[in-house]
């Protein structure tokens, strides 16, 4: 009678092992699947911080005049080697060697477009096309960043980056200048490039785009943390290009790298107008005070 009951003991105890390790069973397979905080409709964890107009305008202030290579001088000094620079093939639409027109200036905010998974429009009636792109722009692609750009707002659109799509064109472009856009940043295309090389609107990108957005990409977010030419940019991020390329200062320390910056400039200003001199050039922009 007692071996029995011991035999019975034994059987229960390892039924009640083998449901507690059956794969799945019991809360901590869920809790382990997905953790409290992180609810299955997603979760962000970088933060986007604001700044008034003000702000902006007051650092933007520092970065009047200084070039890219300037600016990764400062970014070295203050401990940020190799950090902010993009990939060298975002590169400037046009350059202007006189005046420098196509450099600029800004605070970043960001879109973030994405590769669709919907059908393309198939064949239709032109009526029903125009009514179905008319429908995705509205819906899918549209331009929900508007309402942000002010006064020295630099424009970063991390794109999809596959899809031969014209996400930034002529009229849109200047748009965004009308609004206060002072240059506009791409991880891959824009159309109409000779029209906007001829607006003088400063575009730094990866190639043209030659469709437009309805069947290729939709918009995902607007002014959160994306990834433009393999670095990080944060809405607030100061952004500087040029001939160079394109740099992204990360905003806490945007005011320590314009200051050494700065230095660095006015040095090689001073060197080059004593050359100039000696050498009989002629005074240009590059070299003024």
């Amino acid at each position: 009678m007692k071996t029995r009951m011991i035999c019975l003991l034994s059987l229960s105890l390892a039924a009640i092992f083998l449901i507690a390790a059956a794969p799945g069973s019991g809360p901590a397979a869920d809790e382990k699947a997905a953790p409290p905080d992180v609810p299955r409709a997603g979760k962000s964890f970088l933060v986007t911080p604001v700044y008034s107009e003000a702000e902006d305008q007051r650092v933007l202030a520092l970065y009047a005049g200084l070039r890219v290579s300037d600016v990764v001088d400062g970014m070295d000094a203050v401990g940020l080697q190799n950090i902010g620079l993009m990939d060298q093939e975002i590169h400037a639409l046009w350059r202007d060697p006189e005046l420098f027109k196509h450099r600029f200036a800004g605070v970043a905010i960001t879109a973030r477009y994405v590769p669709t998974q919907n059908s393309p429009a198939g064949k239709m009636t032109p009526a029903a096309y125009d009514d179905w792109a008319g429908d995705w722009y509205e819906k899918r692609s549209g331009e929900p960043f508007m309402p942000l750009i002010r006064k020295g707002t630099a424009l970063v659109i991390e794109d999809a980056q596959d899809a031969d799509v014209g996400t930034i064109g002529s009229y849109n472009i200047l748009e965004w200048k009308s609004l206060g856009c002072t240059g506009v940043v791409s991880s891959a295309t824009a159309r109409d490039t000779d029209e906007i090389a001829t607006e003088r609107i400063p575009l730094y990108f990866k190639k043209p785009g030659r469709g437009i957005r309805p069947g290729r990409n939709e918009i995902e977010s607007v002014n959160r943390p994306v990834v433009c030419g393999g670095v990080l940019v944060i809405p607030g991020d100061i952004i500087v290009a040029d001939g160079d390329g394109v740099v992204v200062v990360p905003r806490h320390q945007a005011e320590a790298v314009a200051k050494y910056a700065k230095k660095i400039l006015e040095e090689d200003k001073a060197g080059r107008r004593d050359l100039y001199k000696k050498l009989g050039i002629k005074a240009d922009e590059s070299i003024k005070k």
